[in-house]
């Protein structure tokens, strides 16, 4: 790759974002706060800058990787990405094969990982930023479950937000342990009284694919194995109402257990739901081009009941190819008797933007 050479007046591409320090001088990277941004017409170009060597801009959804540029003869590496209007993403470095977050952004994900937002993105209050070397809360009540249903072993940690209350089930649990921290994020909530006190029970996937598609071993499991685990650890919860929040395929399986477990859901969030999911879909070189709302569509046309069913649903506005899927859900959902809240996040489908719809959604879902 051939480093950009300077202009023959001196100036770089990173003064109009209020870099005018000499690149790759200590000034200049001390002054430097990323990701920056400036308006264009539509939307943003954002600034993004590693120190170092080579590398890639990675993005978790929303764009395809980024090779950075050199400047001139520097260790300063850059890319200049143009974004939409309300964004919030998840990015990392790949160098030399490792991951890394953004060093110049207080705001992470995990150990390696940094979240950009555009500046007309909404906040996202409770959710607080914490860089790559902070180390969530975790639960002090953990569960050791092994699962004859499903097999296995996997820990599962409880906690009683508030002093708990009904149970609300958090799909890939791992995530919201140590990449968001939904523990600080629901205290924060309940303290605000934004959301009643709850119990979060907080499940990690050992096979997203096979225990989330539609099939009944999870959630005879979750039903029969890991809630009268829960009801034993001695924690506050009340086991007559359950709310469960997926993303993705968590979002599949969740709307998957109120029709075919109705005893056991009262209400779900689900966050940009996989509604494109049939059997072998998956396989195909675009999943995403099969029968609009897949298989849960084909479900209930065939008229299966929801009442009583409280479904909160939100999409990321730039998740273009699975809008369809999910509206034809959502109206089919309510359509079945269900009590529906639709909403759209600032997002791809990304984690990082579904973090203000599971707090605002799981309160909704509890009436």
């Amino acid at each position: 790759m051939r480093p950009v050479t300077e202009r023959a007046d001196g100036a770089s591409p990173f003064t109009a974002f209020g870099l005018a320090q000499r690149p790759g001088s200590d000034a200049f990277w001390a002054a430097v706060r990323a990701p920056a941004t400036v308006a264009v017409d539509g939307g943003w170009r954002a600034l993004f800058l590693w120190r170092g060597s080579e590398g890639v801009l990675d993005f978790e959804s929303w764009s395809p990787p980024v090779p950075l540029r050199r400047w001139a003869d520097t260790d300063c590496w850059y890319a200049e990405v143009r974004m939409p209007e309300r964004l919030r993403v998840t990015y990392r470095f790949l160098v030399e094969g490792a991951a890394h977050a953004d060093p110049f952004n207080p705001v992470g994900a995990g150990a390696d990982r940094s979240i950009a937002a555009t500046p007309d993105a909404p906040a996202q209050p409770h959710w607080p930023a914490l860089g790559p070397d902070d180390v969530p809360p975790l639960p002090r009540t953990r569960i050791r479950w092994s699962s004859d249903r499903l097999g296995g072993r996997r820990t599962v940690r409880v906690h009683p937000a508030g002093g708990g209350g009904p149970l609300v089930l958090l799909l890939d649990g791992d995530d919201w342990l140590y990449l968001h921290p939904a523990v600080t994020a629901f205290d924060a909530a309940v303290a605000a009284g934004e959301l009643p006190p709850v119990t979060l029970v907080f499940l990690p996937a050992k096979d997203r694919e096979a225990e989330f598609g539609c099939r009944p071993e999870l959630w005879e499991a979750v039903r029969d194995e890991l809630l009268p685990l829960v009801a034993e650890a001695g924690v506050a919860a009340d086991p007559e109402r359950l709310v469960v929040a997926g993303q993705s395929l968590g979002g599949l399986s969740a709307l998957y257990a109120a029709l075919e477990f109705p005893g056991l859901v009262s209400g779900i969030a689900c966050q940009s739901g996989s509604f494109w999911w049939s059997p072998g879909a998956g396989e195909l070189p675009d999943p995403l081009a099969g029968p609009v709302g897949g298989v849960i569509a084909e479900r209930l046309r065939a008229g299966a009941g929801l009442s009583g069913l409280r479904c909160a649903f939100d999409v990321g506005e730039h998740e273009a190819a699975m809008l369809p899927h999910c509206e034809a859900v959502e109206a089919l959902t309510e359509r079945a008797g269900a009590t529906v809240r639709v909403s759209r996040s600032a997002s791809a489908h990304d984690r990082a933007g579904w973090r203000h719809a599971l707090l605002r959604d799981v309160a909704w879902a509890l009436g």
